[in-house]
Parts: structure tokens; C-alpha cells; sequence
């Protein structure tokens, strides 16, 4: 038993669970987390055996409705094939009787599988729903790594950026100073020569 099994199941035990295949929130839940191959056939296995119960029940349906039409024909040819009079009317009465058995039979089959596949149904949505938590856990683990890693990493770079803009702003303050200062030095005319050619040097570059 898997550490999951160990924690989940017990927490589980006499829990009434939704079947998650048949829930919207459940499926819209893996366009966020990523489903895995024995998640992927859990869910298929859910899937089949839901199919199977309802394919059982309207098979009942039918064979009720066939059973019941079957009766009503017996009624009426009972009556004619009382003492042999009506040979055909006692061969349709033998098949009809004949077909209510297969009914009941195979009713039977199927009332037999409703009594089983609501705890196997139970059981496979349990796996799926461990599975599930399983895959959520792990998918909250490692986001949570990243968002640390992207926390330190933000702090980091706001601490940076901090460092670069008050040395940005010194680099400016200094250029200031030292223009300023060449100006009251050399004055504009002398200058403005110097910023021309110093202009044309960085074009060139």
C-alpha cells in the first residue's frame, strides 16, 4: 500500500463520493493538472462499468415491456388453444412461454449485476478519487516550489533594480556636474565645438 493508500483510504471509509467521471468540476480540474496513464484508466474502467449498469437497467426496462406484451398474447391464445382446437394458436403459446422464461432469466442476470456493480462502481471511484489526490498533491508541491523560486527570484531583482536606479541616478547627477562645470570652465562656444565632434566620433561608431 502506497503512502497515499495509507492516508486516503482511512479518510475515506463510509463516505458517500460523487462519481467523479460523471462530475464537470472534476474533468475541468485536468485542463490544470495533468492526468496520468493509471489515472487515465481508472477512469476508462469508471466509465465501462457505468455504462454496463445502465445499459442493465434499460435492459430490464425492455425485457419487462416484452414480458408484459408476451402475457398479454398468452391471455388471449390460452383460450384458443384450449383442447388442441387451434394448432397454431398452442405452438405460439408454447414459444411465448418459452420467450417469458429466457425473460425472466435473463432479468435475472442483469437484477444480479445491480447488485454488484453499485460496490464495484464505489470501489474504482475510490481509487480514482486517491489517484486524483495524488495528482493534485503533487501538482500543488511542485507549484509551490516554483512560486518560491520566483518569489526569491522577484526579490532579488527588486533589489537590483533598486542598486541600478540609485546608480542610475548618480551616473546622471555626475554627468550634470561635470557639464555644467566644462561650461562655467570653457564656456558655451568652445562647448558646443567639442559636443559636435564628439557627436560625429559616436555616429561613426
Amino acid at each position: 500500500m502506497s503512502r497515499t493508500d495509507e492516508v486516503f483510504k482511512p479518510a475515506l471509509n463510509g463516505r458517500k463520493i460523487p462519481v467523479l467521471t460523471l462530475d464537470n468540476k472534476w474533468h475541468q480540474l485536468f485542463t490544470k493538472a495533468e492526468p496520468d496513464r493509471e489515472l487515465k484508466r481508472l477512469e476508462n474502467e469508471l466509465n465501462t462499468l457505468l455504462k454496463k449498469q445502465g445499459k442493465a437497467n434499460t435492459e430490464i426496462k425492455e425485457l419487462k415491456k416484452l414480458k408484459n406484451r408476451l402475457m398479454g398474447e398468452i391471455v388471449h391464445l390460452a383460450d384458443e388453444a384450449t383442447g388442441g382446437k387451434d394448432k397454431n394458436a398452442e405452438k405460439k403459446l408454447e414459444e411465448n412461454t418459452k420467450l417469458i422464461n429466457e425473460c425472466n432469466e435473463k432479468t435475472q442476470e442483469y437484477e444480479d449485476q445491480l447488485m454488484e456493480l453499485p460496490r464495484e462502481i464505489d470501489r474504482v471511484n475510490k481509487e480514482l478519487m486517491i489517484k486524483t489526490m495524488e495528482i493534485c498533491y503533487d501538482t500543488l508541491k511542485r507549484n509551490k516550489e516554483e512560486i518560491d523560486e520566483t518569489s526569491k527570484w522577484i526579490s532579488f531583482v527588486r533589489v537590483e533594480l533598486k542598486k541600478r536606479l540609485i546608480r542610475k541616478q548618480e551616473q546622471e547627477q555626475m554627468n550634470q556636474d561635470i557639464y555644467t562645470y566644462m561650461h562655467n570652465v570653457f564656456g558655451p562656444d568652445v562647448i558646443d565645438m567639442f559636443d559636435l565632434e564628439y557627436l560625429n566620433q559616436q555616429n561613426k561608431e
